[in-house]
């Protein structure tokens, strides 16, 4: 299974964006896991902003809680991460992983800047 975040931009603050993480390969595998989003901003460590369980339960970091949503299409072999009133601080690549994240799953990412 590889994993790909597509979907980041440049976005003022206030904006939104939808983020979109596919799998290919098997997607059963994808399927079983839970799955979570991933971010790091120039100097900082990798932090997990949102987690979503194989049935659907989620949790999410306080820093974004109640801005972003984290979504999973099974079906589809996709995972997203609806971000809204984004902020400067949330400028970071984001990544996604299964939960407990795996080194073997880790991609390119997918840029995120916010403009004050």
């Amino acid at each position: 299974v590889q994993l790909q975040a597509s979907g980041g931009g440049l976005v003022q603050a206030g904006g939104s964006l939808r983020l979109s993480c596919a799998a290919s390969g098997s997607r059963v595998i994808f399927s079983i896991r839970a799955m979570a989003w991933y971010r790091q901003a120039p100097g900082e460590q990798r932090e997990q902003v949102a987690v979503i369980s194989s049935g659907g339960t989620t949790n999410y970091a306080d820093t974004v809680k109640g801005r972003f949503t984290i979504t999973r299409d099974n079906a589809k072999g996709t995972i997203y991460l609806q971000m809204n009133s984004l902020k400067p601080e949330d400028t970071a690549v984001y990544y996604c992983n299964t939960m407990p994240a795996s080194n073997v799953y880790w991609g390119q990412g997918t840029q995120v800047t916010v403009s004050s």
